[in-house]
């Protein structure tokens, strides 16, 4: 099964795996499932590590990448269109788009962030 990542839970894979609920972390570590980090959330770390909101650095995010076998599923236009429709429950864009992205691939998102839940049809790992 492909799962969806969100950046919070790459960030507590590496920084603090004990953080990630046993459900989410046995979702990680089940070798059957293929585990996918959107290049939004790449972009997010990179802009948060640049203004300093985030000691995350582009090595951390290859190492992580490397050490969990994370594939980046790119963000294309079909994923933009998903956010014409999707309600107004998550203010964060960033998030917003990955909520999109995991609805469009019709994937779950594996996320500590209980706003994700308002969104019907979503499916949520946590």
């Amino acid at each position: 099964m492909r799962i969806l990542l969100d950046t919070a839970v790459l960030i507590f894979a590496v920084e603090s795996p004990d953080r990630i609920s046993r459900r989410a972390m046995s979702s990680l570590e089940n070798s059957d499932n293929i585990l996918e980090l959107s290049s939004i959330s790449l972009a997010e770390i990179a802009i948060k590590s640049a203004v300093h909101k985030l000691d995350f650095t582009e090595r951390d995010v290859h190492r992580a990448v490397d050490d969990l076998g994370i594939r980046i599923l790119p963000y294309g236009g079909a994923h933009a269109f998903q956010l014409f429709g999707l309600p107004r429950h998550h203010r964060d864009p960033f998030d917003r788009q990955l909520i999109a992205q995991a609805m469009c691939e019709e994937i779950p998102i594996v996320t500590p962030d209980e706003t994700f839940a308002l969104y019907k049809g979503l499916k949520i790992i946590w």
